[in-house]
C-alpha cells in the first residue's frame, strides 16, 4: 500500500489583485518547500503540510521533476499512473498542465503534458531490446457527458468495466504516436476542441473536465507484453457565480462542474474514512468523473495530486477549501502493481489455451447455471458469430459481469421485487381492460364504417395505454435498467 502524493501550488498575484491589495497583502506565509501558514480572518492561522509546496517563484521543470518524472518512469515500467490538477477557476490548472501553448512555447514555460511526451520517449529509447508502442487518446467530460475530442462525432462514449481491463472506454480514439512532434501535433489538435469560456474570473475558463490517456505497450523477447496507462486530468475549475457573473449555459455548465468536484469529494472522503463507515461504500458511479478515475483512486495505480491556488486574500475561502481537499487526498492508499500479460501464440513457455470447442462448452456451462436451454442457445450463436468464447479473459469477465449486475444499488432489492410485482399485477389489470375494450371496438367496427371504427379502435387502446406507460416510465427500477443497459450485452438474455 502506498499514499499518493499531494503537491501545493501558488500562482502569482495578478496585477489586478496587487492593486486591490497591494504586493505584500497575500493570504501566505512561507515556511519551506512542504509547508506553510495560511491566513484567515475567520479561523485564523493554518498550517498545512505537502509532499512538496510550489511558490510563485517555481519554475515549470520544477514541478515536472517531483511530480511527474517517477510516475513517468513506472508507466514505461508497466506501472500505470494518474496526475490530476485541482483548484477553483483561474488558479493556474490547465497552465501547469498545458503551459502557455503545447506547441509553440518557451522551454522554461512548457507544462506536464510536453514533459510528459518528452519524458516517454526519452526512456524507451534508452531501453534496449524491447519494442514499445505508444498510443494517445483525449476525452472531456462536459455536462456528464464523455466527448471524443479527437473524434467529435463521438460525442456520448459509454463507460466499460471488465475483470481484465479494469475501467476502459471501448470506443474512443487511439492514435499511434511515432515521435514527440507527432505527439505534441495530436495533442494540439484536441485541446482546440475542448469547451472554453469566458467568465468574470477567467477569460478562457475550462467548462470541462479533460482528460489524456497515454498507453505504454511493450513486447521483451520473453515473449510477455506489459502495458502501463498514464492519465493526465485537468479539472473544471469550482465556481461561485457571485464572482464569476455566470448566466445562461455558463450557468448551467458551472452547476454541472461542481456537482462533478462535489462527487470527487465524496468518493475521497469515502476512501480516508476506514471500513466502517456506511459498509464502505465508495460511490464511483455518482459522476462520469469518478467512474473514469475508479482505477486511479485508491486502486492499481500511482497518483499525484497537484492543489493550484490563488493567494489572493479575496479568494481565501476557495483556497482554503482546495487545501483541505488535498490534506484528505493524502490519506488515500493505492496499490499499484506491474501490468503484464503472455502472448496468446507462444509455445516456447510451454502455454497451452482452450481449443475452440472447449472454451465454448466452459462458457455455456458456466451459463447454463443462471439461464435456460432457449437463452443459453442464443448466448452460443451471439458468442461464436462475435468471435468472444475463442478470448482467454473472456471467462474472467463474463463472472465479473454477472456480479456487476447483482451489485447493491441504491434500490434495495426487496423493494425491486415489490416494484415487479406491482408492476405485473398492473398489467395484468390493464390487459383485462384491453380485452374488454377490443370487444367494444369490434362492435363499433361491425356497425360504423371501417375507417371511422379504425380510429375510434386505436384512440381506445392508446388512451387505455397512457396510464400503464406513465406508471412504468416513472418507475425508479426501470430507470436503474435504464442507465445500466449497458453493462453487458448477455444480461439481456437472463430471465
Amino acid at each position: 500500500m502506498a499514499n499518493i502524493t499531494v503537491c501545493a501550488r501558488f500562482r502569482p498575484l495578478s496585477s489586478r489583485e496587487r492593486r486591490d491589495h497591494g504586493d505584500d497583502s497575500v493570504c501566505i506565509e512561507r515556511i519551506d518547500d512542504e509547508a506553510f501558514n495560511l491566513k484567515d480572518e475567520k479561523e485564523g492561522e493554518l498550517k498545512f503540510g505537502f509532499d512538496k509546496v510550489f511558490y510563485d517563484d517555481s519554475k515549470q521543470d520544477d514541478v515536472y521533476s517531483f511530480l511527474a518524472r517517477p510516475i513517468v518512469r513506472d508507466v514505461v515500467n508497466a506501472i500505470n499512473g494518474t496526475i490530476i490538477t485541482y483548484g477553483q477557476t483561474g488558479a493556474g490548472k490547465t497552465y501547469s498542465m498545458e503551459g502557455p501553448s503545447i506547441l509553440e512555447c518557451d522551454d522554461a514555460k512548457k507544462g506536464l503534458l510536453a514533459r510528459v511526451v518528452d519524458g516517454i520517449f526519452r526512456e524507451i529509447t534508452s531501453a534496449d531490446s524491447i519494442k514499445y508502442t505508444i498510443k494517445l487518446s483525449m476525452v472531456e467530460i462536459y455536462m456528464e457527458k464523455v466527448r471524443d475530442l479527437l473524434d467529435l462525432s463521438k460525442d456520448n462514449i459509454q463507460i466499460k468495466e471488465t475483470k481484465s481491463h479494469g475501467i476502459s472506454l471501448p470506443e474512443v480514439t487511439e492514435i499511434s504516436l511515432s515521435d514527440i512532434a507527432e505527439a505534441l501535433q495530436n495533442l494540439s489538435s484536441g485541446i482546440c476542441n475542448r469547451a472554453v469560456g469566458e467568465t468574470q474570473m477567467n477569460v478562457g475558463s475550462s467548462r470541462s473536465h479533460c482528460i489524456y490517456i497515454f498507453s505504454v505497450h511493450q513486447e521483451s523477447t520473453k515473449q510477455t507484453r506489459t502495458f502501463g496507462k498514464l492519465i493526465l486530468v485537468d479539472l473544471a475549475g469550482s465556481e461561485k457565480v457571485e464572482k464569476t457573473g455566470a448566466e445562461g449555459r455558463v450557468l448551467e455548465e458551472a452547476k454541472t462542474i461542481n456537482k462533478s468536484l462535489s462527487a470527487l469529494g465524496n468518493v475521497v472522503h469515502a476512501l480516508t474514512c476506514g471500513p466502517n463507515v456506511k459498509g464502505n461504500y465508495i460511490p464511483y458511479r455518482n459522476s462520469k468523473l469518478t467512474r473514469i478515475l475508479q482505477d486511479s483512486l485508491g486502486g492499481n495505480s500511482h497518483m499525484a495530486l497537484l492543489c493550484c491556488c490563488s493567494p489572493s486574500p479575496s479568494n481565501v475561502s476557495e483556497t482554503l477549501s482546495t487545501l483541505r481537499f488535498g490534506a484528505r487526498a493524502k490519506h488515500i492508499k493505492a496499490s499499484p502493481r506491474v501490468h503484464c500479460t503472455r502472448d496468446k501464440h507462444m509455445k516456447t513457455l510451454g502455454t497451452s489455451f482452450p481449443s475452440e470447442d472447449e472454451s465454448r462448452d466452459k462458457v455455456m456451462e458456466k451459463s447454463r447455471e443462471s439461464m435456460d436451454a432457449e437463452d443459453v442457445k442464443l448466448l452460443q450463436d451471439l458468442f461464436t458469430w462475435e468471435g468472444r468464447a475463442l478470448d482467454p479473459n473472456f471467462l474472467e469477465d463474463l463472472e465479473f459481469d454477472w456480479g456487476e449486475v447483482a451489485a447493491p444499488t441504491d434500490i434495495p432489492f426487496q423493494q425491486a421485487v415489490e416494484e415487479l410485482t406491482s408492476a405485473v399485477e398492473l398489467l395484468k389489470d390493464q390487459n383485462k381492460v384491453l380485452e374488454a375494450m377490443l370487444v367494444i371496438a369490434t362492435r363499433m367496427l361491425s356497425s360504423q364504417g371501417e375507417e371511422s371504427g379504425n380510429l375510434g379502435f386505436m384512440h381506445l387502446v392508446s388512451e387505455s395505454l397512457k396510464p400503464t406507460i406513465t406508471w412504468v416510465a416513472s418507475s425508479p427500477l426501470v430507470k436503474l435498467l435504464i442507465d445500466s443497459y449497458v453493462l453487458i450485452p448477455c444480461c439481456w438474455f437472463t430471465k
